[in-house]
C-alpha cells in the first residue's frame, strides 16, 4: 500500500511542480552524488528540536521512498536537541501511509517500522542528535524545524548543515483537522525526498 501513495504523490508532484526547497535539494543531492565515487553512502541526519514528528517522518520516507525507487543514495537517522517520544499522531500518519508497525517500551516506545513488498526495517524513537546511534562525522545536518535551526547553529562533526523546514503539524492536536494535518506534513516531506533522490539518481546516470 505504501508504494501505491508514494506512486499517488509523485504523480501529484508531476501535476503540479512546486519550486519549493528547490536550490536547497538539488544542492543536497549534489552533496550526495559526490560521496559515490568515493565508495561511500551518505549519511542524512533530520534534526527538530522534540525528535517528535517532522525529523521522524522525515528520516523514515528517506528511507521508505529510496526502497520503493530500489536505490541506497543515503542512510537516515534523527535526532533532537531534546528527548521526548516519537509523537503517536506521528505513527498513526505512517499506519494511514500503509506502513506496518509493532511497538515495545513504554516512555519513549520504539516503534519498527515494515512494510510487506518493501525491504524494509526501521526503528523510531526521540534521541538526540549526537546519540550514539547516529553518525558523528561526515554527515549532513538536516533541519527540518525552524526553531533547531535557530537555535543550534553549530551542529558537531556535520559535513554540511542544511535548513529543510516544515511547518509542525502539532498546532491541530486534538482537532478535527489532526489527521489531515499529519497527513499533509508526511505528504509534503515524502515528495521532496522523491525530488531528492530522483535528482540524485539523474547526476549519477
Amino acid at each position: 500500500m505504501i508504494s501505491k501513495w508514494l506512486q499517488s504523490v509523485e504523480n501529484d508532484y508531476q501535476k503540479n511542480p512546486m519550486d519549493r526547497h528547490s536550490e536547497t535539494i538539488n544542492n543536497l543531492a549534489e552533496w550526495i552524488h559526490k560521496k559515490h565515487p568515493e565508495g561511500g553512502i551518505a549519511n542524512l541526519n533530520f534534526i527538530c528540536t522534540h525528535n517528535s514528528r517532522r525529523s521522524q517522518f522525515a528520516q523514515t520516507m528517506c528511507k521508505v521512498v529510496q526502497a520503493w525507487m530500489n536505490v541506497h543514495y543515503a542512510e537516515s537517522f534523527s535526532g533532537g536537541t531534546e528527548v521526548t517520544a516519537c509523537n503517536p499522531r506521528t505513527i498513526d500518519a505512517l499506519k494511514r501511509m500503509g506502513l506496518s508497525v509493532s511497538v515495545r517500551g513504554e516512555d519513549n516506545p520504539i516503534y519498527t517500522i515494515t512494510d510487506d513488498h518493501l525491504d524494509l526495517s526501521m526503528d523510531l524513537w526521540s534521541k538526540l542528535y549526537d546519540d550514539v546511534e547516529n553518525p558523528n562525522k561526515q554527515y549532513a545536518a538536516i533541519m527540518t524545524c525552524d526553531h533547531a535551526d535557530e537555535n543550534c547553529p553549530f551542529i558537531p562533526g556535520a559535513e554540511v548543515r542544511i535548513p529543510l523546514t516544515y511547518l509542525d503539524p502539532k498546532y491541530a492536536d486534538d482537532t478535527d483537522e489532526e489527521a489531515s494535518a499529519y497527513d499533509h506534513t508526511c505528504k509534503i516531506i515524502a515528495t521532496d525526498m522523491i525530488r531528492l533522490f530522483r535528482a540524485v539518481h539523474s547526476l549519477s546516470e
